[in-house]
């Protein structure tokens, strides 16, 4: 691609002439006919797919137990819960993610406490996660960011050493494996989101795995208001219709409309696993020769899921920075997006005393990546699309 190419941005040819977003589901007839049989029949919130889809995702990862819940977030802040995360706690994670992951802890009245990353997985660092480690810590919130798992192993011996529990972030990793175990399966509990950019989709959607059966009947009680039927946990129950509410629990339960669509999609998973990776490949190998990327480290013992496909600017070799980048590509029709804005960045945050400044890693590491459009869906005239476009717009930049 010649240097001289004009920019779309500058008025000259987009490489595309639609949008292609960064992210989107994908459903098809299937789906919907799985959709349509729920809603003619006699259940459309709490009902026997749900069960069903629990118990899948459960034998999927190899855990005893499912809990599904109306999102991810709802999903997170009930295995807070279930954790008896609370006033005065402090529990650990990583600056790069999603707000909701660091919301959950509050919403249980406890403080995040933000651990800087690894500067070339972009993953928690369990150096840096012993450093943060006092009295008052009661877990970690790991995240395996873009469906790359973090350190499991050892971030599971710090957790047993110190008595704390560890609830991953998944969001991004259903399907991954690490040391050939897939996630899911190793912390105390994992979180899997089913918002549609995500591997599967069930609208909004999530869930929480684990193989402790305390914690099971916790997330159970809290995701319907803390209240209960179980005979063998009422005060009274001489009265057939009769329930208590033990908790102060929420609504946060999951549609069977939802969980049917959830069941169809999880059919497909490894599927669309396979097209994730392939695409991921397609890249990885296109950019080898682009020296101002730095492309995506992903660890010989364990295998990514592919949320994301991160690049990263060598703002060194570049002629102008991240944000001209940026615009140019999406003047090219090439959806980028930036995963993700350090959490304690946000004004909100800032309000709380956090200031700029704590996970010096995370923060440089920011200011450089890139987003490049990575789902199912896309045929391989939309990846080399991707490609001419970065190529493009990196050759004229490229000092």
């Amino acid at each position: 691609m010649a240097k001289s190419e004009k920019l779309a941005i500058y008025g000259g040819k987009p490489v595309r002439d639609m949008y292609l977003p960064y992210g989107s589901q994908w459903v098809d007839e299937s789906d919907i006919q799985a959709v349509i049989h729920v809603l003619k029949g006699d259940w459309l919130t709490t009902g026997p797919h749900i069960t069903a889809f629990e118990r899948e995702i459960a034998d999927y990862v190899g855990t005893n137990y499912a809990v599904a819940f109306s999102n991810g977030t709802a999903a997170l802040h009930a295995a807070c819960f279930a954790a008896g995360i609370t006033s005065g706690d402090e529990v650990l994670t990583t600056p790069m993610t999603f707000a909701a992951t660091a919301n959950s802890i509050l919403y249980c009245g406890a403080k995040p406490v933000f651990v800087d990353i690894d500067p070339e997985s972009y993953l928690i660092s369990p150096e840096q996660l012993t450093t943060k480690i006092n009295h008052k810590t009661k877990a970690i919130i790991p995240v395996d960011y873009t469906g790359n798992p973090v350190d499991y192993q050892e971030i599971m011996r710090i957790a047993k050493e110190n008595g704390l529990v560890v609830i991953a972030d998944a969001a991004h990793a259903l399907g991954a494996t690490y040391h050939g175990d897939k996630v899911g399966s190793i912390a105390d509990m994992t979180m899997f989101s089913f918002h549609p950019v995500k591997h599967i989709t069930t609208g909004e959607g999530g869930i929480i795995t684990t193989n402790d059966k305390f914690y099971y009947k916790k997330l159970i009680l809290f995701r319907s208001h803390g209240i209960t039927r179980d005979q063998h946990l009422l005060t009274s129950h001489n009265e057939p219709w009769y329930y208590e509410m033990h908790e102060l629990g929420y609504n946060y339960r999951m549609t069977d409309i939802q969980a049917a669509l959830g069941i169809s999609q999880l059919a497909k998973l490894e599927d669309y696993l396979l097209k994730r990776k392939a695409i991921a490949t397609t890249y990885t190998e296109a950019f080898q020769t682009l020296d101002p990327i730095i492309l995506p480290k992903i660890h010989d013992d364990r295998e990514s899921s592919w949320h994301l496909y991160v690049i990263r600017l060598d703002l060194s070799k570049l002629r102008d920075n991240r944000p001209a980048i940026f615009k140019a590509l999406i003047e090219e029709n090439i959806g980028v997006n930036v995963h993700y804005i350090p959490v304690y960045f946000h004004p909100y945050y800032q309000k709380l005393g956090y200031q700029k400044g704590l996970c010096p890693h995370a923060e440089a590491i920011y200011k450089t990546i890139i987003t490049l459009p990575l789902f199912p869906k896309m045929n391989p005239s939309d990846v080399e699309d991707v490609i001419s476009a970065v190529k493009k717009v990196i050759s004229y930049y490229e000092v």
